[in-house]
């Protein structure tokens, strides 16, 4: 064994995140970590990686009892960590966030930077990666800088490796070469601890699996000696046997109605429309130009043509500001980064977009903000000690629902959802889309952007397909994953499928 848990204990302000947790990870073993968001699972493998300190429980490294004080300590005994939420230096290049803390130094202190350069360009070729050891991360899409996280830790020669959602932003082309990538790892007798949500992605990897839940292992086995349903059962304690059935409603007059919308080199004459009752879902491989079509909606970045109606009446929308006084809400891919502010507790989160309502001269009226974040966190079933828990300590599937009700909060008529379920465990998952659905009902209109084929089918009302950011084809509800897959089957080259369109 390279790893052993027992009895891991942690709390943060009197709440155990972790309560009960045990885990063995052997060398050359794939091990699968489950649980719904809440469960501990991060909590866990960041005490492995030396990121927080338990407050209970013994960990054993090759069979010695060790206690990791910072990452720079696991990294030593030779444990890294490739995390769902990017830790890269976005204003560094490739290059240099796979050796960052690690360079190579001439006599006086300075950097080897061309040996550098080359060394990460090998590494990169060896796993087929379209990278390029020069390129500034920040131009990178989420599925680009996860590839650097996963270089960097493999470039570090570890002996145990934590991926943490690693495919959940990758396209099916880069979901399969991370399992190349896995099982290489484990042909090397490294140990692998692999967290995922993706319930398909299980046949392919694990060996073993330990699944947590409410801060305990609840267990632990070969994995094949579990069905997908028993998994789910584990997972949530209870039977999840609708997961993602919506009964559509009926749809009323136009909220969004968008025609001729373009962006140089990114979209091109786009046209869709979203009614009052409708989820509208919007398909289509990384690179697409879903989440630029959200992004030029809600003013972040510009149109050079097209026209824009809410609710009738024409808008023009060149910020922001102007998308949120239109009635518009988005939820975007990266949450902890663009949805929330993540330092501060449930109840600024929830009032941030609207402000106005909880103050009076300019000044907050802190009885009236408790009073309405109490309102929303017992509306969406937010799991929390109080509104005043910070939020960014909250799991993936209870941060996403702080997201929405912002945006519920301002009287928003017509979301974009971008990813919602991105991260998120399937009991969670179900959770999101009843709040969805239930938006729907009450009279707002979703487009919503997903790269999961069977929630779209099965969620959205009718389906609009995107290829090399023009509209391919509009499916009815019940469409076949086949279907949609030829309506947004293209040929990409490598740097389209990482690097976002500036």
């Amino acid at each position: 064994m390279l790893l052993e848990l027992t009895a891991i204990q942690k709390n943060f302000g009197g709440v155990a995140a972790l309560r009960d947790g045990n885990m063995s990870v052997a060398a050359g073993e794939v091990h699968l970590l489950m649980g719904e968001n809440g469960a501990g699972k991060s909590t866990l493998m960041k005490i492995v990686a030396g990121m927080i300190q338990p407050d209970g429980g013994e960990i054993l490294w090759r069979g010695k009892a060790v206690r990791f004080r910072n990452p720079a300590d696991a990294a030593a005994q030779g444990i890294a960590m490739v995390h769902q939420e990017s830790l890269l230096a976005p204003h560094l290049s490739v290059a240099e966030n796979i050796f960052l803390g690690r360079e190579e130094r001439l006599r006086f202190g300075w950097v080897k930077r061309q040996s550098m350069m080359e060394r990460a360009a090998r590494i990169i070729e060896a796993h087929g990666f379209p990278l390029r050891a020069e390129w500034k991360v920040e131009r990178l899409s989420p599925a680009g800088k996860q590839m650097v996280e996963i270089c960097r830790a493999i470039q570090q020669g570890s002996s145990l490796l934590i991926f943490d959602e690693p495919t959940s932003s990758l396209s099916e082309a880069e979901t399969v070469e991370v399992f190349r990538i896995v099982e290489t790892l484990r042909q090397r007798d490294v140990g692998v601890i692999y967290i995922t949500h993706r319930l398909e992605e299980l046949r392919h990897l694990g060996d073993r699996v330990t699944v947590l839940r409410d801060g305990a292992t609840v267990h632990a086995g070969p994995l094949a000696a579990l069905t997908t349903d028993q998994l789910i059962h584990l997972m949530v304690g209870r039977e999840v046997s609708a997961i993602y059935e919506r009964q559509p409603g009926t749809a009323g007059e136009p909220l969004l109605e968008v025609a001729g919308l373009s962006r140089k080199g990114v979209l091109e004459d786009i046209g869709v429309t979203v009614r009052a009752g409708e989820i509208v879902g919007l398909a289509g491989l990384v690179g697409a130009g879903r989440t630029e079509l959200c992004r030029a909606l809600f003013g972040l970045d510009a149109m050079d043509a097209g026209t824009v109606k809410v609710c009738g009446k024409a808008v023009r929308i060149r910020s922001p500001r102007e998308a949120v006084r239109a009635g518009l809400a988005l939820i975007p891919e990266d949450r902890q980064h663009a949805g929330l502010a993540t330092s501060l507790p449930i109840l600024h989160n929830l009032t941030l977009a609207h402000l106005d309502s909880v103050s009076r001269f300019g000044f907050l009226r802190a009885g009236a903000e408790r009073s309405l974040a109490r309102e929303y966190t017992e509306r969406l079933r937010i799991k929390a000690s109080s509104p005043r828990q910070i939020a960014g300590r909250l799991s993936g599937g209870n941060q996403q629902k702080i997201v929405i009700a912002k945006w519920l909060v301002r009287g928003a008529k017509v979301f974009l959802f971008d990813e919602p379920t991105r991260g998120i465990d399937v009991g969670a998952k179900a959770e999101v889309f009843a709040v969805m659905d239930t938006l729907a009902r009450s009279g707002a209109g979703i487009l919503m952007v997903s790269s999961e084929l069977p929630e779209l089918l099965q969620v959205a009302d009718r389906i609009v397909v995107m290829r090399q950011g023009r509209i391919t084809g509009e499916l009815p509800r019940h469409a076949t994953q086949q279907e949609v897959m030829r309506l947004a089957a293209f040929d990409r080259t490598p740097a389209e499928a990482v690097e976002r369109p500036q």
